[in-house]
C-alpha cells in the first residue's frame, strides 16, 4: 500500500545499505542462480543481523510503520 508522499521500504535496502558480507555475496551472484538461492536462505533462515538492529535502522532512516486500524464490531 503506497502513501502519498511517502516511500516504501525497498527489498534488501537494509541488507545494502550496512554492507552486509551476505548482502555483498548474493549481489556477486545472478539472481535466481543455485549460488544465489543457497546464499538467500542464509538470510532467509539465519540471518545475522538482529531485528533490534534493523528496527533501529529503519527510526534512523526516518521510516513509519503504520497498519490500518481493525474495525471493532
Amino acid at each position: 500500500m503506497e502513501i502519498e508522499g511517502y516511500l516504501e521500504y525497498q527489498r534488501r535496502e537494509y541488507c545494502k545499505d550496512i554492507s552486509c558480507p551476505v548482502q555483498l555475496l548474493l549481489d556477486a551472484e545472478k539472481e535466481g542462480s543455485p549460488k544465489h538461492e543457497s546464499i538467500r536462505n542464509i538470510c532467509k533462515n539465519s540471518c545475522i543481523h538482529t531485528t533490534y538492529e534493523f528496527h533501529h535502522w529503519l527510526i534512523q532512516k526516518g521510516y513509519l510503520l503504520v497498519r490500518p486500524v481493525e474495525d471493532k464490531k
